[in-house]
C-alpha cells in the first residue's frame, strides 16, 4: 500500500467514524482492504480508492468501516463490570425508583459489537429484577457496523463461544440447536424481548431513542479515538446518563486528561453526580 493510499483511506475512516488509524495500523489496514478488493473485484488499493471517491459509493464506505471496526468480545468480559451492576448499581436505584417514578430500568450497550456485552447485561438484569419481579428493564444496543448488529440480533453462539457459562445459566436463558443447528445456541425469546438493536455512529446525529439512562455501557471503543473525540464521546454519552447514573468503559480506558462532568467510582467507573 502506498502511502497515498493509506493516507485517503485513514483520512476517509476517521471522517466517517472517527476511528484514529496511526502509522502501527497499516499492516491491519491493508489486510482488512484485500477482503474489500476482493468483494469489489478491484484490481488494486488504487482503483479501490477511486470506487470510494464516487459520491454513489456510500454503501461499499459502510462496508469500509465494517471492515476496518474491530470486533473482539465475549460473555461477561471484564467481569466485574457486571458485579457492579449487581451488587451496587441495581440496588441504588430501586431504592430512588419509586421517588424518582421511573417506569424500568434503562441501559444503553453503546457499543454492542456482536451483542455478547448486551446479552451478559440482560442476564444480570433479568436474574436480578426480572426473576424477583422488582422492576422492568431494557437495553437499548448500537454499533457503527452493519455486518456485526446484524450477527447481534440474531443472538445464535456456537457452542465454543457460550461453552464457559455456568451450565444452568446456559439452560435458563439459551435453546441448544439441533439438527441444522447443532452446536449452535441462541438466545431465549424472553431475554431478547428485553432489548433493541439500532445502526449508529456515536459522533453523528443522536440515537433514535431520548430516554436517559441508569447505566451506559461504552467499553473498548475510545481506544481507537484521538483525545478530542473522546472528550466530545464522554461528554454526550454524560447528558443521557440520569443524575447519579453510571458510565461503564473499558479497564484499558481513562478519562484523564478529559474535561467531563463524571466522577470516577473506581477505575473504568465513572457516576453523574445526583441531585443534592
Amino acid at each position: 500500500m502506498r502511502d497515498c493510499e493509506f493516507d485517503f483511506i485513514r483520512t476517509l475512516v476517521y471522517e466517517h467514524s472517527r476511528i484514529s488509524l496511526g502509522p502501527d495500523k497499516r499492516d491491519l489496514v491493508a489486510a482488512r482492504l484485500g477482503k474489500r478488493l476482493r468483494a469489489t473485484l478491484a484490481p488494486t488499493i488504487d482503483d479501490y480508492c477511486q470506487l470510494l471517491r464516487d459520491p454513489a459509493a456510500v454503501d461499499e464506505l459502510a462496508h469500509l468501516i465494517d471492515a476496518i471496526s474491530t470486533n473482539h468480545t465475549f460473555f461477561f468480559r471484564e467481569h466485574a463490570h457486571f458485579d457492579f451492576v449487581r451488587s451496587t448499581i441495581i440496588p441504588e436505584m430501586l431504592s430512588r425508583q419509586r421517588a424518582e417514578r421511573w417506569p424500568r430500568f434503562n441501559a444503553w450497550s453503546a457499543a454492542c459489537s456482536s451483542g455478547e456485552e448486551p446479552y451478559s447485561l440482560a442476564i444480570t438484569l433479568q436474574d436480578s429484577l426480572s426473576a424477583a419481579g422488582l422492576w422492568p428493564w431494557h437495553i437499548e444496543c448500537t454499533d457503527i457496523s452493519h455486518r456485526i448488529l446484524k450477527a447481534a440480533r440474531l443472538g445464535v453462539y456456537r457452542n465454543e463461544i457460550i461453552a464457559k457459562l455456568p451450565p444452568a445459566m446456559i439452560k435458563a436463558h439459551f435453546q441448544r440447536g439441533i439438527g441444522p443447528q447443532e452446536g449452535n445456541y441462541r438466545v431465549r425469546a424472553s431475554l431478547q424481548a428485553g432489548l433493541s438493536f439500532h445502526q449508529q455512529n456515536l459522533l453523528q446525529g443522536e440515537p433514535p431513542f431520548r430516554e436517559p439512562f441508569h447505566v451506559i455501557f461504552c467499553r473498548n471503543v475510545m481506544i481507537y479515538f484521538d483525545r478530542p473525540t473522546q472528550e466530545e464521546l464522554v461528554n454526550k454519552l454524560a447528558r443521557r446518563l440520569v443524575p447519579g447514573g453510571y458510565l461503564l468503559v473499558g479497564h484499558s480506558e481513562s478519562l484523564t486528561g478529559i474535561k467531563h462532568p463524571l466522577q470516577m467510582v473506581r477505575p473504568a467507573i465513572y457516576r453523574r453526580a445526583p441531585v443534592s
